[in-house]
Order: C-alpha cells, then structure tokens, then sequence
C-alpha cells in the first residue's frame, strides 16, 4: 500500500499510541521494511519492525518522522532526531498540546510540520485521526498526512489550532472515558446479583452494539435513547437519573474540560 510516498517513516516512540498507529499502518499493508522504530529501550516492536536506540548515523533521511514519544520527552530527543530532518522530510506529531510553533522551533528544517492526534482504537482502524497544519503547509503535504491517518479510522482537519486542545480531549481522551463507563456499567450489574465475568460481557456487547447502531442510524443519539425509553417504563427510570439536574451532561462537560486544561498546560510548558 502506497502511504506518504514510498521513502522511509521514522516512528519515534511505539508505545500505546504510537504502538496502535504502527499496527494500523502494518494492517493497511504497508511494508515492515518501510518503516523504523526508534526507542530508546531498544525493545521489540510485532510485525517483523527494525528498531533502533538512536537514529542511524547515516543512510537516507526519513521521507516522514513521526514523534510519538511522551510529549515531556520531545527536548530529549530533538537533539539526535533534529540533524536527520532535512528539508525533504515531513514531520507529524502525536504529542499532546506541543504546538506547530513549538515544533518548528526544535525542527526547523523541514518539507512540512503536521500535527495528528489518534486514538487508540487506530489499532484496528477504527480510530480518530484529528489533523491540524499551519496555513503555510501546502496542499501536497496535507494530502500527504491524511494518508497516513486515513488507513486509522475517521480523520477530522481541525483549522484552528486553538480548538486542537478541545478535539483531543474529546476524541483523543475519549476511549478512555468510555472504557471507565463500560467498567461501571459492568460493576453496576454485578452489584445487582450478575456474575462478574457475565456483567462483563453484556456491558462490553451493549455498548458495542449500541454504538454500532449510533454510527448507522440517522437519528442523534439522544433521539435515540429516547426511542429506547417507553413512558414509565425501566429504562425511562434509568435515564431520570441521568437527565436529573443534567447529571452526565455536567460530568463529561467536566472531564473534558479537565483534558482540555491539562492540554493547555502542556501546550505552554513546550513554548
């Protein structure tokens, strides 16, 4: 499968999400031999992957860098990472709040600076890919990172950078959240006398068909659960005590807004 051109990728970092990426591309078809893994750990990546400590002395320079290690680590790498991006290269961040500007100050050479925040179910292709470039990057190089996200899942071109932050908490984040609910959910159930593996499961089944069913349907999911909810039945019952005092819309507006804020705080510490 043809991604980005046929030149190198560097994938600096493989853990969780750079690690899902990896597996989504593999999936896609792209050639294990295309792509390189550095880590400092040096460990093992699946798929038959070279990994490397540090960047190769020599050799081609990378057609596209991807950093992917934790954003508090992006100063440790810059100097190693830095001299190998030449003028050719397309640099995409996953890292979390770290800014355009705040990138091309540590790379300033560069064919492209391109920001892609996924999430991890990437790993199967179902994921979020949320993009966001500057408006000096061309439409080339733009067309070139929706490349590498398409093969991930949904992409989403976030114009402005400064809704970057807000997009991340709620897609990025947002695996996250939803793992938590189908946990609760599981919980809930077994307190009500269920099996725990059993709860487990039909948490796991109900949110799986029941997003399965959002994504197809062209009625709003609120719309639907009310479609669920007959008058004075038990799932009206249930949904009373999330609708009471607009519970859960409260309680997601301050978990995202709790991401959201940590975001910025990133965003800033990496000026």
């Amino acid at each position: 499968m043809t991604i980005a051109g046929n030149g190198p990728i560097w994938l600096a970092g493989a853990g969780n999400m750079g690690g899902a990426m990896l597996r989504g591309w593999l999936g896609a078809g792209v050639e294990a031999a295309r792509v390189l893994v550095i880590r400092p750990s040096g460990a093992a990546v699946d798929g038959g992957v070279q990994v490397l400590k540090s960047p190769p002395p020599d050799g081609e320079m990378p057609a596209v860098l991807v950093l992917a290690m934790k954003p508090q680590k992006l100063d440790e790498a810059v100097p190693a990472l830095a001299p190998m991006v030449g003028e050719g290269t397309l640099v995409v961040s996953v890292l979390a709040g770290v800014e355009v500007a705040s990138l091309a100050k540590r790379f300033p050479r560069h064919r492209g600076i391109v920001r892609v925040m996924p999430n991890t179910p990437v790993a199967i292709g179902k994921g979020v890919a949320l993009l966001h470039a500057d408006a000096r990057t061309d439409a080339a190089t733009r067309a070139e990172a929706e490349e590498l996200a398409r093969p991930l899942g949904l992409t989403e071109w976030i114009p402005d950078e400064t809704l970057f932050g807000a997009a991340t908490a709620l897609s990025g984040c947002g695996p996250a959240f939803l793992f938590r609910f189908i946990d609760a959910m599981a919980k809930a159930g077994a307190k009500l006398g269920l099996d725990e593996a059993q709860a487990a499961r039909l948490a796991l089944a109900t949110v799986e068909g029941a997003a399965l069913l959002a994504a197809g349907s062209d009625e709003n999911p609120a719309r639907l659960a009310d479609r669920v909810a007959s008058p004075g039945g038990s799932t009206r019952a249930g949904l009373n005590v999330l609708d009471e005092g607009a519970a859960l819309d409260r309680l997601m507006a301050s978990v995202l807004k709790a991401s959201f804020d940590r975001n910025e705080e990133m965003a800033a510490a990496a000026r």
